[in-house]
């Protein structure tokens, strides 16, 4: 069997060559490897901690049906922050005596293959009900806009998994990979549809929703004449989860209770959102799906499931624990955002207003690839933030300041956690 050695050098490139003169393959300090399924890595890994992250449960076995998030190829037209914008552009666009070329150079629209601009209007204009495509859609950390989800108008719906999030639903959100980041903060729930981008402009993130909505079709006898005809099919939704038969079956066996769809999800969430497992498991984290340690011991997992849905009420902006914020905005002005910038715990939107109350590790605070505080007002530049707005703002700041609280508290816990299944 081949055996294989590591070495390597960091500096200048001067020193590097400097080095290379003085050095060959028999004076080098070598590390022997042991590149393993199923990346093969050449460079050292802690074999022991490998072992122990490879035995969890990877994300997508645990949630089979998920996908990338949604990709428009047209951000700027098919999404608003403001519904009746959106509305009013769309009727522009179906409106028959406005020139293509206007509304080309108007929203800046372009052509690919697929989607041309006057066989695409032609195809909406048929369409009398495209109002019911309007949607809310998370574009980026706690940042809802209105998108006109419609098959005419997106590049890809990704509509096989969507289409479950457009119903009472929560769903995880995740990378396969990032660029290493310590602590590894790619993790966030939603109750609606994803962009692709939502928690990274460099690689796309996934959605895997915790029900898939199943739509059945059955026959059923007619009473009257029941030996001769059947009525028509009958159509209807069935809920089920969107979790692995075999992890119920694993944790009802060890537990010797049953568990609940919600127990796991939320058990999950809080597991991703211990600092010790982001830490601990970066350098797996930044090359594959995330996995997933189960504990042994019931009260553990139901303790950190109750955290786990205290965090997710946070994050979906719906917990009763943001009804009083701790951030606050009382001066009068005209509400423009115009520079975001942080100064002992204000975040000025313009010259003379501002919100209060902000810590500093709160500012700094990041879920992805996006400063949330920052990235959210950054992204209303030169908007005039309306009232309901502004509460939604405190609301983040509230959210994350009780999230960063809650992360102490999982880390507690999280030592018992690796005793997995």
């Amino acid at each position: 069997m081949a055996k294989v050695y590591h070495s390597e050098i960091f500096g200048l490139r001067e020193t590097k060559y400097d080095w290379l003169n003085k050095h060959n393959i028999k004076n080098v300090k070598w590390k022997k490897i042991y590149p393993r399924p199923e990346f093969y890595l050449f460079i050292p890994t802690e074999n022991k901690q490998a072992d122990h992250y490879y035995s969890f449960y990877k994300i997508t076995e645990i949630f089979p049906v998920n996908s990338v998030g949604v990709v428009t190829a047209r951000d700027n037209f098919v999404i608003d922050f403001d519904r009746r914008k959106l509305e009013r552009r769309i009727d522009d666009f179906r409106n028959p005596k406005i020139d293509d070329e206007i509304l080309r150079q108007t929203y800046d629209l372009s052509e690919n293959k697929s989607w041309k601009i006057n066989e695409q209007r032609g195809k909406l204009r048929r369409d009398h009900d495209w109002k019911d495509s309007i949607t809310k859609i998370l574009y980026r950390p706690f940042d809802e806009r209105w998108i006109l989800y419609h098959d005419e108008m997106i590049e890809r719906k990704r509509k096989d998994v969507m289409h479950h999030m457009l119903k009472e639903n929560v769903g995880l959100i995740f990378h396969k990979r990032e660029e290493l980041q310590i602590p590894y903060t790619h993790f966030m729930v939603t109750d609606k549809i994803i962009e692709h981008g939502g928690l990274s402009s460099k690689t796309t993130c996934y959605l895997a929703p915790l029900y898939l909505y199943i739509e059945i079709k059955e026959k059923r006898k007619n009473s009257h004449f029941q030996l001769m005809m059947f009525e028509p099919e009958v159509k209807y939704e069935a809920r089920q989860p969107n979790i692995n038969s075999e992890l119920f079956e694993k944790l009802k066996k060890n537990f010797k209770k049953e568990v609940t769809p919600e127990e796991i999800f939320y058990y999950i969430y809080a597991v991703f959102y211990s600092n010790t497992y982001r830490t601990k498991y970066a350098e797996f984290l930044k090359i594959d799906f995330p996995r997933v340690p189960f504990t042994k011991n019931y009260k553990l997992f139901i303790q950190l499931g109750k955290i786990g849905k205290q965090l997710s009420d946070l994050h979906l902006l719906k917990s009763k624990e943001l009804d009083k914020t701790i951030a606050k905005f009382t001066i009068d002005g005209n509400n423009k955002v115009e520079k975001p910038k942080y100064e002992n715990e204000k975040v000025w939107i313009n010259k003379d207003q501002y919100f209060d109350g902000i810590k500093e590790e709160v500012w700094q605070y990041q879920i992805g690839g996006y400063q949330v505080c920052e990235k959210w007002l950054k992204d209303r530049k030169e908007r005039t933030l309306s009232l309901d707005e502004i509460k939604t703002y405190c609301k983040i700041v509230t959210s994350l300041t009780k999230t960063i609280e809650l992360q102490t508290e999982i880390d507690k816990f999280f030592e018992n956690v690796e005793k997995t299944l």
